[in-house]
């Protein structure tokens, strides 16, 4: 029985070290990120808008908008769009429709009206959904006048001089793609909110830029970009494989030489799901399309014999990104066995050192993070208590996810194949506006929160524990485990209370 449980030690040994190996390796190519980000806030090109006298001289530009179900947002969209700021004889405006409500209808009129007010519009609608948003701009792409192509979701409110701003940017002909930074404008209006918009900041500037300065990889984010045309057709077109085609066209462009530009000044405003279900299928979505991804790409990344070894690095790890989620659900997993392993198994105590390195990866995005929020806030001692209570806090939940976005990933890496489930959208702006009756919200609670339940009694468990391990208690992993109890619990909770 000795040698049984001994064996079964040094397995939740070895599994919590390679775990916590991995999420140490991506905390430090974040603070690499981070080094680049600050190099390239140096050197910052001004942007200048498009000279639009000479008409011969404008490219044409397609503004596809690839909508199903969006009844809510529609004429908000469209209002938004037949705003922006370009020569009418060189847009065009492809409304992507693969509805099945009574949203075509809506959206039908809308078309309509602006058709008449000489907006080149078209609604384009399909027989199916084979390949979802894929599949919807792969068919639009046939028709398409433009050069150029600026893709938007339902959610999404490009200010006026959008294309005015992105389309000088494509000043060489290797630049395939230029994507913009995504804003909020319903940040504040919950935790949920404040939440995600905290890890979209994050991505949107220390690893976009942080990238993007450096020539590594980055991704085209679905939405609020510009292709050109030739890039996409060149990369092999819209495939609907994943979950995420953006990433995945991202990477077959730029194995392709074509290169992308980031704009971390030009803000494209959007709306945030503020309901837990709408956030499950976002993240879901989002996390199995990067695993996807990574078994689709990593060996062409590495077989691309060119590129740089830091560009290969930092590619592989942008791939397994959403696999964080699952070495820190393991980690989490196996912490309490591994509390009853040191107090048992005492000659082995100068392995339990390896739980420092989950400090050091939470101190180091800690201080990342810190550089990226002083700079948007400031640096005063009140923003750097604001920014502790906001940090844990996203640090809390992100924990408390773990579970939900871990089998996401797992799906995708064994290949098990998904609809693509698309993310209602609510027309939240203020504290006002509610999410209640939205025809879209699911009826029944996630699957998946049951066993968030249980796994915040068992990280309750492991909080009993701390007092009851050794001869005087065990608190090292404590701090974590409260952590963990606060994440689960929030998940669990929440999402009985925003459910339709």
């Amino acid at each position: 029985m000795d040698y049984f449980l001994l064996n079964f030690s040094f397995l939740v040994m070895g599994l919590y070290a390679v775990s916590l190996l991995l999420v140490l390796f991506y905390s430090l190519a974040q603070l690499n990120l981070l080094f680049n980000y600050k190099k390239a806030q140096k050197n910052k090109p001004k942007l200048t808008n498009l000279d639009t006298t000479d008409i011969s001289k404008v490219p044409y530009v397609t503004i596809q908008l690839p909508v199903f179900n969006e009844l809510y947002v529609m004429e908000r969209l469209l209002e938004c769009i037949s705003k922006i700021e370009y020569p009418r004889e060189r847009l065009e405006i492809q409304v992507l429709d693969d509805s099945t409500d009574e949203s075509v209808e809506l959206t039908r009129k809308l078309v309509d009206d602006l058709q008449k007010g000489g907006l080149d519009i078209l609604q384009i609608r399909r027989e199916n959904r084979v390949g979802f948003k894929a599949g919807a701009l792969k068919e639009g792409l046939i028709t398409a006048k433009g050069e150029l192509i600026a893709i938007f979701d339902a959610d999404f409110l490009p200010r006026k001089d959008w294309l005015l701003k992105t389309v000088p940017q494509f000043d060489r002909p290797e630049i395939g793609v230029v994507q913009t930074r995504w804003e909020h404008i319903n940040h504040d209006y919950s935790i949920l909110t404040q939440v995600q918009a905290f890890a979209l900041d994050a991505h949107f500037t220390l690893e976009q830029v942080g990238r993007n300065a450096e020539e590594h990889f980055i991704n085209f984010n679905g939405t609020a970009g510009i292709w050109r045309k030739e890039t996409i057709i060149d990369a092999g077109n819209w495939e609907g494989d994943t979950l995420t085609e953006d990433l995945d066209l991202s990477y077959r462009a730029q194995l392709k030489n074509w290169k992308f530009k980031y704009l971390e000044d030009v803000k494209t405003p959007s709306e945030l799901p503020v309901v837990m279900s709408a956030i499950r299928s976002q993240q879901f979505r989002w996390n199995k399309g990067g695993a996807e991804n990574y078994q689709k790409m990593v060996k062409k990344v590495l077989r691309k014999k060119e590129l740089p070894f830091s560009t290969r690095i930092h590619s592989i790890l942008h791939l397994l990104n959403s696999s964080m989620f699952l070495n820190v659900l393991i980690v989490g997993i196996l912490s309490i066995p591994m509390l009853y392993i040191k107090n048992e198994w005492g000659h082995l105590a100068w392995f339990f050192q390896i739980s420092s390195l989950f400090i050091v990866s939470t101190m180091i995005f800690f201080y990342c993070y810190w550089e990226l929020y002083k700079r948007q806030y400031g640096n005063s001692l009140t923003h750097f208590l604001e920014y502790i209570k906001t940090f844990f806090t996203f640090y809390t939940v992100a924990m408390g996810f773990s579970f939900h976005n871990a089998l996401a990933v797992m799906e995708g890496h064994r290949g098990k194949r998904s609809d693509f489930v698309r993310t209602p959208k609510f027309n939240i702006k203020n504290m006002k506006d509610s999410w209640k009756n939205n025809k879209y919200i699911p009826t029944k609670v996630h699957k998946n929160t049951i066993v968030e339940g249980i796994l915040t009694l068992y990280f309750l468990f492991g909080l009993y524990s701390a007092f009851v391990v050794g001869e005087n208690g065990d608190f090292g992993l404590f701090p974590f485990h409260l952590l963990l109890f606060l994440g689960f619990g929030f998940i669990f909770v929440t999402s009985f209370k925003t459910q339709g």
